[in-house]
C-alpha cells in the first residue's frame, strides 16, 4: 500500500499508465458527475462516486482485495477511513469472482493499520492489500464523494 500527498505521486516511477491515472486525478474537480470514466481501454478507468461512511462493524462494511487491478483511492469531498489488512491473514468469504476482481474476506477484528484520505491524499492498494473502505473518521461520519482509478497490475513497471 502507498498512501501519499497527491502531489508527491511522481516519486513512484510505475510506468506510463501510472502517469496517465495521476494526469486523471490531478485535473479532477470534486463538481465531477458520479460516472464511470475510460481513461485507457479496459485496463485503466476511473470511478466516481458518493455515500456515507459507516462503522467497520456495519453490516454493510466491505473487507475486499483484488487481483487483476490496483486501486488508487482519493477522495474529493470529505474524508473516509480505510482499514488494510494483509490478504495472507485472511479467512476468504467464498471464492475469488475473477469476473469482478473481487475476493472478499471474514472481517474478524479492528486493522492494526488504518488510514484517512481525504482532498489531495491518495491510497494505492495493491494484491496483497486487502482493504475496508467507506469507513468513518475520528468517530465522526459524513458523506463522502470519492474516485478509485483501476490501473491493470499488468501495465505497472513493479
Amino acid at each position: 500500500m502507498i498512501v501519499d500527498r497527491i502531489d508527491n505521486w511522481k516519486k513512484y516511477p510505475l510506468g506510463p499508465a501510472w502517469e496517465k491515472a495521476f494526469a486523471f486525478l490531478t485535473d479532477l474537480e470534486p463538481s465531477a458527475p458520479e460516472a464511470e470514466t475510460t481513461i485507457e481501454g479496459d485496463g485503466l478507468f476511473a470511478r466516481v462516486m458518493s455515500y456515507e461512511t459507516r462503522e467497520e462493524t456495519s453490516s454493510d462494511a466491505v473487507l475486499e482485495a483484488h487481483r487483476r487491478y490496483v486501486d488508487i483511492q482519493m477522495a474529493l469531498i470529505g474524508s473516509e477511513r480505510i482499514a488494510w489488512y494483509p490478504t495472507s491473514s485472511l479467512q476468504a468469504k467464498g471464492p475469488y469472482d475473477d469476473e469482478k476482481d473481487v475476493q472478499f474476506f471474514v472481517y474478524e477484528s479492528p486493522a492494526d493499520i488504518q488510514v484517512s484520505v481525504f482532498p489531495g491524499t491518495f491510497a494505492c492498494l495493491f494484491p496483497q492489500d486487502a482493504h475496508m473502505p467507506q469507513l468513518k473518521t475520528n468517530g465522526r461520519g459524513g458523506e463522502v464523494k470519492k474516485v478509485v482509478v483501476k490501473v491493470a497490475l499488468d501495465l505497472l513497471t513493479l
